[in-house]
């Protein structure tokens, strides 16, 4: 680890991270009462403080109700947060918990809670403690899943959440800085035990992380490794746009049509993001799987080499028909599935 990832932030560095976010009437500050979180809410209560206008700052503590300390911790986030003129609340996560997929379900739960709470205080975003440590950990993730280059971005440093910004100022900045700035300011904070639990598949990967980190998969060439797909998928994006643009057009709301022999001379990669786009505003069954999508493309160029005409090839996908005829292809609602009994 370089020396300067174990240094402090400074007050100018503070003033820079957040910068962003200076004319947004209000934000939230998601805080669990971790190093990251308090971290996060120090800084911005310091940079505000620095400023002679600024948004309004409100932390936010979600209480899943999975641990007995989680309660104490939530109060010690509101306590620091009175010591730095911050309002705080605290919201619970009430209601059964799944048995499988809990990391999941929480982390759901939790964004609605606090989307919920940025609505109701007039705030446009919600600001987390993603750390450049988190970036590297869920690339590694995504890549252990076989995910596409959209996935291996990783996370954004701003991205829609339930109707609200999601904004990350700390991706860049390693986790050891942050204690390093919580150790200067001598402020403590909470260590959850389920972040180092093996059976969940995020502490799995944090544990082999020293190990990658000597072979030179530490977390700032990781997180750099993620900037560099983010930039690629942006560019190809812009293209898939273009493509949508020139190839789609509308019978009605419900009904997508792309001209065939123009789909045909695109480049692989744009043609199944556009196939995914279109099902994904068709389907009403949530979003399709890279690995489904590419097998449907798989089957439209099969049929499109294929002899005859007419009807080339019928399927659903999450939700969509697909309907391929010699001169387009045609999304629509697919029939609603009938019930087994």
């Amino acid at each position: 680890m370089r020396d300067d990832d174990l240094s402090p932030i400074s007050a100018p560095q503070a003033k820079q991270l957040f910068a962003a976010w200076a004319s947004a009437p209000a934000l939230i500050l998601a805080v669990s009462g971790g190093p990251d979180s308090v971290a996060l809410m120090w800084l911005a209560a310091r940079w505000r403080k620095a400023m002679k206008r600024g948004p309004a700052l409100i932390a936010v503590t979600v209480d899943h109700g999975l641990r007995t300390e989680a309660a104490r911790e939530a109060r010690d986030v509101k306590k620091l947060a009175a010591t730095l003129n911050l309002p705080h609340r605290t919201l619970r996560w009430i209601g059964d918990k799944p048995a499988t997929g809990l990391p999941a379900a929480a982390r759901q739960a939790r964004y609605a809670l606090l989307a919920k709470a940025t609505r109701a205080a007039g705030a446009t975003h919600i600001l987390t403690a993603h750390t450049q440590d988190d970036q590297a950990e869920t690339l590694l993730m995504r890549m252990a899943r076989g995910s596409g280059m959209a996935g291996l971005a990783a996370m954004a440093r701003e991205s829609d959440r339930d109707g609200v910004v999601l904004a990350r100022p700390l991706l860049d900045i390693p986790k050891a800085r942050l204690i390093a700035t919580l150790a200067k300011a001598r402020i403590g904070f909470a260590q959850d035990p389920s972040n180092l639990d093996p059976q969940y598949t995020r502490p799995r990967w944090r544990a082999l992380m020293p190990q990658l980190a000597a072979e030179g998969l530490d977390s700032r060439n990781l997180a750099r490794l993620a900037a560099r797909l983010s930039r690629a998928n942006d560019a190809i994006e812009f293209e898939v746009d273009m493509a949508e643009d020139a190839l789609a057009s509308r019978s009605s709301p419900s009904q997508i049509n792309l001209d065939m022999q123009l789909f045909a001379e695109l480049q692989e990669e744009i043609r199944l993001r556009l196939l995914l786009r279109m099902i994904d505003h068709i389907g009403h069954e949530g979003p399709a799987g890279l690995g489904q999508a590419e097998a449907l493309l798989a089957s439209i160029d099969r049929a499109m080499q294929a002899d005859g005409g007419g009807i080339r090839l019928k399927q659903t996908l999450a939700g969509a028909l697909v309907t391929l005829t010699d001169d387009r292809l045609r999304i629509d609602p697919a029939p609603p599935r009938r019930r087994k009994v």
